[in-house]
């Protein structure tokens, strides 16, 4: 029977004749826990062969699949158990389960005909960071809580800077995605604009106007967020027309500035977007950035997606004067083939994101507070924080910068191939210039010139049969109001036979439509397997030469 008398002054009870003081449970003696610890490191090493294992054969054979899985919505959740186990299960029906449930019905974006949105490539040296970053398991809040995460951040930081082609005024810290970089860098220019927000907030203040930040209409969505977010509000962002290349007008800015001085507002911020997501269009910055400085405004530029392209030297004409902005925020995970996610701000004020988001109560402080180190934790939202730079110091050594802009530049001649053989068909037309690797088209057969809502409801159907084929995945947008199908090219796995071969589809598909009877636009059922390898075999061809349909 376990004593209930305290121990003696001084004395601790032994371990195993606690109790818990709620049930009068015995704590268990650590000599006799029996499978209370983590998996055994033998079954772990074991486990992780059969998870690379799995990883290289699906890398290996990803067309196997449809890019799309064959199911409908609600579909999938009545597959797994209702709740969770209540005894442990073997990792070997797990993983089995993991084979026949989740692999097959996942959108692959690994699938080299994945062209629908900016890649996410999970490269081979990005995938074996991960696992790294997961194993060590830090979180680098503080230095203190992982040195070495917070210094190779720094060096990271430090050798992407200068592969973009940077001044050394610039640093830096990574995030998880855009929106959240993007988020840091609108509210450090709240409070460089003098708001005080970070400690007054913005709510019944009669002592300041209501603040403005500029974007052009082509901008991300999450500019807009990052208002709502900060306490802007969306009416904070004013969504300044663009030309007819979808770019930043210069002379709306500066009008859309002055009005706001005039009606008593408080310009911030401007946005300035290199690589639009629905275009890819490029604002023009130098002239943003003379604008920005005469105001005494931020500027934070978005290359979320098209920034890589600056570490090929001759490529850098679309980010001139970029280097005057106060922020800039680039993906590795779009188009550097980092594993989601992985997300880079660079500043020339640091100071400004400190004083935005710093916030250092008594649990996180430290001896070594005063020393030159850098808590990251201070200059963002969050206070946990991933070892991010591990994978990307793991990848940027195993691809090199000369083998990063080898890739770069074979998908950029693909675009480019792509976009000709669009303007060389008569009833396909280019809808946006192609500065970097994406494709905004559509196909207008003479048929419906006057039609322009026909046109739309035509590509929406188009689109639609070439990704039922399940050998490519396209997306669309909307420019000056009309459906486009965008082919975004970027994945690591596309080669110039699956660029042949999305062009093949989209002439076959169009000439099946036009041979459909009037009115008959709707969609065939979705095929419920992937493309047979017979059918696969057809997209062999170099992208040098549009292939016949």
């Amino acid at each position: 029977m376990t004593d209930p008398r305290p121990a003696e002054p001084g004395q601790p009870r032994a371990l195993g004749a606690a109790t818990s003081p709620a049930a009068g449970r015995r704590l268990p003696d650590p000599e006799q826990i029996d499978g209370l610890a983590d998996m055994d490191p033998e079954a772990f090493r074991a486990a992780g062969h059969l998870v690379v294992d799995r990883l290289a054969d699906y890398l290996a054979s990803v067309e196997r699949y449809a890019v799309l899985p064959a199911v409908e919505p609600g579909s999938l959740g009545p597959l797994f158990a209702a709740s969770a186990p209540e005894e442990p299960e073997a990792i070997g029906a797990i993983l089995d389960d993991y084979a026949r449930l989740v692999e097959p019905n996942v959108t692959h974006w690994q699938h080299p005909g994945f062209m629908a949105y900016f890649a996410t490539t999970a490269s081979g040296p990005g995938i074996l960071g991960e696992m790294l970053t997961a194993g060590i398991g830090s979180n680098a809040m503080l230095w203190r809580t992982s040195p070495v995460a917070t210094e190779l951040e720094m060096v990271v930081v430090g050798w992407l800077r200068q592969a973009l082609g940077l001044p050394d005024s610039f640093d830096g810290l990574l995030t998880d995605t855009a929106s959240t970089s993007s988020l840091i860098a609108l509210g450090a220019a709240r409070e460089a604009a003098g708001l005080d927000a970070a400690a007054r907030g913005l709510a019944v203040r009669d002592d300041i106007g209501r603040p403005r930040v500029y974007a052009s209409a082509e901008a991300h969505s999450s500019i807009e967020k990052a208002c709502m977010t900060l306490g802007l509000g969306r009416e904070a962002l004013v969504r300044v027309p663009v030309n007819e290349r979808f770019e930043l007008r210069v002379e709306d800015l500066e009008a859309a500035i002055a009005r706001d001085r005039v009606a008593g507002h408080q310009p911030i911020a401007i946005v300035a977007t290199l690589g639009t997501t629905s275009s890819t269009s490029v604002d023009p910055v130098a002239a943003m950035a003379e604008i920005a400085e005469r105001e005494g405004l931020w500027l934070h530029v978005d290359t979320a997606y098209a920034g890589a392209v600056a570490i090929i030297p001759d490529r850098r004409a679309p980010f001139a004067g970029w280097e005057r902005a106060d922020s800039i925020v680039v993906n590795p995970h779009k188009w550097l083939f980092t594993p989601l996610d992985a997300s880079l701000l660079l500043t020339r004020r640091m100071d400004r994101l400190r004083d935005a988001f710093s916030l250092v109560p008594e649990y996180l402080r430290t001896l070594d507070r005063d020393a030159p180190v850098r808590d990251f934790n201070e200059y963002t939202p969050q206070l946990g924080r991933r070892f991010r730079a591990l994978k990307l110091w793991i990848q940027l050594r195993w691809f090199g910068l000369a083998g990063l802009r080898r890739r770069l530049e074979r998908h950029l001649e693909l675009a480019q191939a792509f976009a000709a053989w669009v303007d060389a068909e008569p009833d396909w037309e280019r809808l946006a210039p192609v500065p970097f690797s994406t494709i905004c088209f559509r196909y207008a057969p003479a048929r419906l010139a006057d039609d322009p809502d026909g046109i739309d409801e035509l590509n929406a159907a188009l689109m639609d049969a070439v990704n039922r084929t399940g050998e490519v995945f396209l997306s669309h947008t909307r420019l000056n109001g009309r459906f486009a199908i965008r082919v975004a090219i970027g994945s690591l796995r596309t080669e110039p036979r699956h660029v042949s071969r999305a062009w093949e589809l989209l002439r076959r598909e169009a000439g099946t439509l036009e041979a459909a009877p009037a009115g008959i636009l709707a969609p065939a059922p979705a095929a419920s397997v992937a493309p047979s390898p017979t059918a696969r075999s057809t997209a062999g061809r170099s992208a040098g030469t549009a292939p016949s349909s």
